[in-house]
């Protein structure tokens, strides 16, 4: 535990430089549904958890209330990842939904005064803090009676990050999106951070806390700012039917971004996309397969020699009762390691159910 305290540090000192990938914690993504198909989601979600993926498609929520939560660990239960979303119809134009999410990695040792003013190293000085990630989202979203088909949503995002005693940030910004039906296709948009999201960061350290950083070699962290930059996320699925209790959906993805160039299989100097498939096998409407492709990367192969393309699949299942539903995950967070895949369970209830 100590080597985390250490690396929080170092991270500490380069956050106004690490900006391309700013707030990561808000791409994990909510619901086992949409992790086990591999986040390839924003045209097919309809229900609360599309406050988070596509707000728009808010519009298409089946009741007039609707909660979800989920809990997740990663890291062999180090990190921990919680989400709660509501949602409600307001009238037959437009909802409105919340959503809050937290990762946060609790219990980390502080050793900076480890060492009393005698020389003499004392465990009992040292205590414990944690590094938290908070963001609430805050969704509308509306029909357009004018145009046909279009369903226009957004997100105002209210962030706070903190590290113990020793960083704080605060962060806004705001999200976009829109959802189009034809014939039997789905298509969507999601804008996110359209404006920027601006991260504000404070750092607060004792007198003998700064000695301690600087007998040691690392850097005290000036206050700074954090951008992230905007980025689009392009949809379409289709859901077939099968003698009437089959039904098959498919979902394709395309994740753009534009602060430079990534690790994907298509990338520029100003623009990366990276694609992501999602499959869902429906039984009744009642029983749930699922699957998904995404972290889609060239990397180096074991020798050096040459790139490999590599790939993440997550798998799933669901099961719909009444007013339950109840989704199954096997995800992870992008490291393409099987060993440190999670097991990932959300619920859904719908609240004042339609009939």
């Amino acid at each position: 535990m100590k080597k985390i305290f250490w690396l929080l540090l170092i991270v500490l000192g380069h956050i106004s430089y690490a900006q391309k990938y700013s707030n990561e914690f808000l791409n994990i993504g909510v619901g086992a549904r949409a992790l086990g198909m591999a986040n390839s989601i924003i045209a097919s979600t309809e229900d609360v958890t599309a406050g988070y993926w596509n707000p728009s498609a808010l519009l298409l929520q089946k009741n007039n209330i609707e909660l979800g939560l989920m809990h997740a660990e990663y890291f062999a239960g180090i990190a921990k990842y919680d989400y709660l979303g509501v949602s409600k119809i307001i009238d037959s134009n437009s909802i409105a939904g919340i959503s809050i999410l937290r990762f946060g990695i609790d219990n980390i040792p502080n050793t900076l005064d480890l060492i009393d003013p005698n020389g003499n190293i004392d465990y009992s000085r040292i205590t414990t803090f944690s590094a938290t990630d908070l963001a609430v989202l805050l969704s509308y979203a509306r029909k357009v009676p004018s145009l046909k088909g279009v369903l226009l949503g957004s997100n105002f995002k209210i962030i706070n990050r903190k590290i113990g005693p020793f960083a704080t940030a605060w962060g806004f910004g705001i999200d976009a999106s829109a959802t189009y039906h034809y014939k039997e296709w789905r298509f969507a948009a999601m804008a996110k951070d359209i404006t920027g999201t601006f991260n504000a960061w404070s750092f607060s350290f004792t007198d003998d806390e700064k000695a301690t950083l600087q007998a040691t070699g690392n850097d005290i962290p000036s206050n700074s700012l954090e951008i992230t930059k905007p980025s689009l996320i392009l949809g379409t699925a289709r859901t077939f039917t099968f003698k009437k209790d089959f039904s098959v959906l498919g979902e394709i993805n395309l994740f753009n971004t534009f602060d430079g160039k990534r690790n994907t299989v298509i990338k520029t100097n100003l623009w990366s996309m990276e694609p992501r498939l999602g499959l869902e096998l429906g039984y009744k409407k009642m029983i749930f397969f699922r699957a998904g492709i995404g972290n889609i990367q060239k990397q180096l192969n074991a020798e050096s020699t040459s790139y490999i393309t590599s790939f993440q699949i997550n798998i799933g299942a669901g099961i719909h009762y009444k007013i339950f539903t109840i989704d199954y995950a096997m995800s992870d967070i992008g490291d393409n390691s099987i060993a440190l895949y999670s097991n990932i369970f959300s619920v859904k209830i719908d609240i004042n159910p339609k009939k």
